[in-house]
């Protein structure tokens, strides 16, 4: 039997995974947190398989709980979820450990077949990624300036470019808005943009929104 500990902020989405995850017999939740910090614990005081980690979680975010988690159980497989098109942060997550990376829209049959590939040790990449991956081995496409961003900056970046204002983004991430604003003015640095229009132009051209 695969224990499985789900940690995602939102009630409603792990009751989702749950029953995604109930139509397999072999696999099962053995557990399951809204935080990062509560995640950290549980992984620390209880034994499982696998970790589902969010990587958008309030405060700490997922990339944050996977590098603690590393040190602590570093062969617990962990498969990170997002709602953020892989190619965005599924190789630096695979970089920091993870053993896959899935979108929240994934289908059902594919989070079972990731979670079964990650509790047996191996490593989880959709099609699409493996291409992405193969194209990048040798040498072709080039980065773009969204992606020089950290995994926060970029989910700054995506909430600024939805209209949200500083004050909107630093109550649904619970921190300062000094620290949302620091962080704008990091995501016009290295992209090269002056104010928020020109991150919507942007991200527009690139359909990273609707």
């Amino acid at each position: 039997m695969i224990k499985v500990l789900i940690v995602d902020d939102h009630i409603i989405f792990r009751e989702g995974l749950k029953k995604v995850i109930a139509t397999d017999p072999d696999i099962e939740v053995a557990g399951e947190a809204g935080d990062g910090k509560e995640a950290l614990r549980k992984i620390t005081e209880n034994t499982y398989d696998l970790v589902l980690l969010d990587i958008g979680l309030p405060g700490m975010d997922g990339l944050d709980v996977l590098r603690a988690a590393r040190k602590k159980k570093p062969a617990l497989p962990i498969l990170l979820l997002s709602i953020f098109p892989e190619e965005q942060y599924a190789v630096r997550a695979l970089k920091e450990g993870a053993s896959g990376y899935l979108t929240k829209e994934s289908v059902p049959g594919e989070l079972i077949r990731a979670i079964r590939k990650a509790a047996q040790g191996g490593r989880y990449v959709s099609a699409l990624l493996g291409e992405r991956l193969a194209d990048t081995l040798v040498g072709k496409g080039g980065v773009e300036p969204h992606e020089l961003l950290s995994y926060r900056e970029y989910q700054v970046f995506h909430m600024l470019v939805a209209g949200k204002s500083v004050k909107k983004i630093a109550q649904e991430l619970c921190v300062a808005p000094t620290t949302v604003s620091s962080h704008r003015a990091h995501i016009l640095e290295k992209m090269g943009m002056k104010n928020n229009v020109d991150l919507i132009r942007y991200a527009m051209e690139r359909h990273l929104i609707p």
